[in-house]
């Protein structure tokens, strides 16, 4: 008998000491030289926005950009792995927790077994029981190891019981993580083919020479001053006729025109001396999303409409900027030119350009560094205006 009750106490030990001293896995930490290395190129990110605008400081921005994006990937990756690592000590030592949970389980089973069969055994019994005081003295002694054989049983017990489900709550909450930074990792590779993109479409809209992108940021400036100008009510402008919904105003130009380097129609909404997200007042149509790094690309502008006028051209509408900080202000160079995108820009297999809702046509022109012509609808009810850039009347 006291073979096993020492048997026992010896391996109650050892679960317990298997449950607190586990020694914990020490990982090296690779992520500081990483994090170091991304505030030293942030740090020449923000000096190189300060510098003037030139195609050889924009294309630097970009290649600072790409290398703090590939950090962020390999930071990912290796935060992956060691939660992997951690989820598998953490499998490993719920294994043996179950194991030590079987064990005492057993044990226990055994013990009011064992109880049950003799039945309740208290001092006086005992007195009774023994042939001498010795002997009482012995069985007394021997009484009270089993009775805290039985409470350290129960002790070990729970103490395993609440050790193994606090480690399966790490697992859990360490599987949740390891699913997000996977996902982050996917959207992190994404957005470093976006910026890769960007740059070689940079390159090949200036064909790589200084002219050629001064060109385009004044371009986009006068466009800029240009919408502005029409929206302060400093264009040229003509009252034409009623109109209904759906009905012909304009065309698109094809191809460059003023201010513009391809064909597409710039529409906006306008109140109380305010630009409007046009979204809120089209209805859902077919489309296709090219406002991202590319047509189809899940990284562009959200395509959200939810209102009930029709679409000034015809569908399938290709969308190639949103309203408001869009994706091209974030990763373009258009970014240094406005911080703000007060319309949408959309085109389509047509060229004709229609009344979204019935009111009073005005064409008007707008002279900066050229003639811009542009649409404009009186929507008399509801006290809207709506603008139709890049058209020809």
């Amino acid at each position: 008998m006291k073979k096993k009750i020492l048997l026992f106490f010896g391996t109650v030990l050892l679960v317990l000491f298997s449950l607190f001293v586990f020694p914990k896995p020490v990982f090296a930490d690779p992520l500081t030289d990483i994090n170091n290395q991304i505030a030293e190129y942030q740090k020449q990110i923000d000096e190189l926005e300060k510098q003037k605008n030139s195609l050889s400081q924009q294309i630097s921005l970009m290649d600072k950009q790409i290398q703090v994006a590939t950090l962020k990937i390999s930071q990912t990756e290796i935060q992956i792995k060691i939660l992997e690592q951690e989820i598998g000590v953490l499998s490993g030592k719920i294994v043996r927790l179950e194991d030590s949970l079987d064990f005492l389980s057993k044990a226990l089973l055994s013990r009011v077994t064992e109880s049950y069969k003799r039945g309740k055994i208290d001092p006086l019994s005992l007195l009774f029981l023994s042939k001498n005081f010795s002997q009482f003295i012995n069985n007394l002694h021997l009484l009270q190891t089993v009775q805290l054989h039985d409470r350290t049983m129960l002790l070990s017990m729970e103490t395993t019981r609440t050790s193994y489900d606090d480690q399966k709550q790490l697992k859990v909450k360490a599987q949740a993580d390891l699913v997000k930074l996977q996902k982050q990792l996917v959207t992190q590779k994404q957005q470093l083919n976006s910026q890769i993109a960007d740059r070689k479409r940079l390159l090949e809209e200036t064909k790589g020479k200084e002219a050629n992108y001064q060109k385009l940021l004044a371009q986009a400036r006068a466009e800029l001053e240009a919408i502005s100008g029409i929206l302060a009510g400093n264009g040229t402008e003509k009252e034409m006729r009623k109109v209904s919904e759906g009905e012909r105003i304009a065309s698109l130009i094809p191809g460059e025109s003023c201010n513009s380097s391809g064909t597409h129609l710039h529409f906006i909404v306008y109140r109380d001396n305010q630009t409007l997200n046009p979204f809120n007042f089209l209805k859902s149509v077919d489309y296709e999303n090219c406002s991202g790094s590319r047509c189809g690309s899940t990284d562009g502008d959200p395509f959200n409409p939810s209102g009930n006028w029709n679409w000034p051209l015809n569908p399938k509408i290709q969308f190639n900027q949103g309203y408001g900080s869009t994706w091209a202000i974030k990763h373009t160079w258009v970014g240094r030119i406005y911080n703000f995108h007060n319309g949408i820009d959309i085109q389509s297999n047509s060229l004709e350009v229609k009344a979204v809702k019935s009111g009073t046509l005005y064409w008007g022109s707008y002279i900066g560094n050229c003639v811009l012509k542009y649409a404009k609808v009186h929507h008399d009810e509801e006290g809207y205006d709506t603008y139709y850039l890049h058209i020809n009347y």
